[in-house]
């Protein structure tokens, strides 16, 4: 048997959960995901995971927010006025946005709230402060 180890190149399946059992994201009907181990290609904690682990074993691993996207930040949360906003942006509660930081990085945005006034939006990642939930099969190594 072939075991997972740091440098390796490894494809797993996957389906990642919230703790509520809520999918966020898998590998099925996709080709596996692929990644270096130790790379830092992949959140921390599903990297560690996959360490020690043959071709062919599958397991469920809980990554703690702190291995995974971090802690929500509430200082990434700001409403701003609507007016300011482009008219053509969707600001419904659930929308994804892009913004051009001073620096010329992009943010990703999420539309949390919205009124006739205002648009509060989070720049921390959707996934910040949750534990994940992995169903893992390592399908190769090399």
């Amino acid at each position: 048997m072939t075991e997972a180890q740091h440098g390796n190149k490894v494809h797993i399946h996957y389906t990642g959960k919230l703790t509520d059992g809520t999918v966020f994201d898998s590998s099925e009907g996709r080709e596996p995901l692929e990644f270096e181990l130790g790379a830092g290609q992949v959140i921390p904690g599903l990297d560690k995971a996959m360490r020690g682990m043959n071709v062919g074993d599958t397991k469920t691993v809980t990554v703690a927010s702190e291995e995974a996207y971090g802690p929500h930040h509430p200082e990434g949360v700001h409403v701003v006025e609507r007016a300011t906003l482009p008219p053509q942006v969707d600001a419904q509660p659930g929308a994804r946005l892009q913004a051009t930081a001073q620096d010329g990085n992009v943010i990703q945005l999420t539309v949390v709230a919205a009124d006739d006034a205002t648009v509060t939006l989070d720049a921390n990642h959707p996934l910040a402060g949750k534990d994940l939930v992995f169903d893992v099969e390592l399908v190769a190594v090399s």
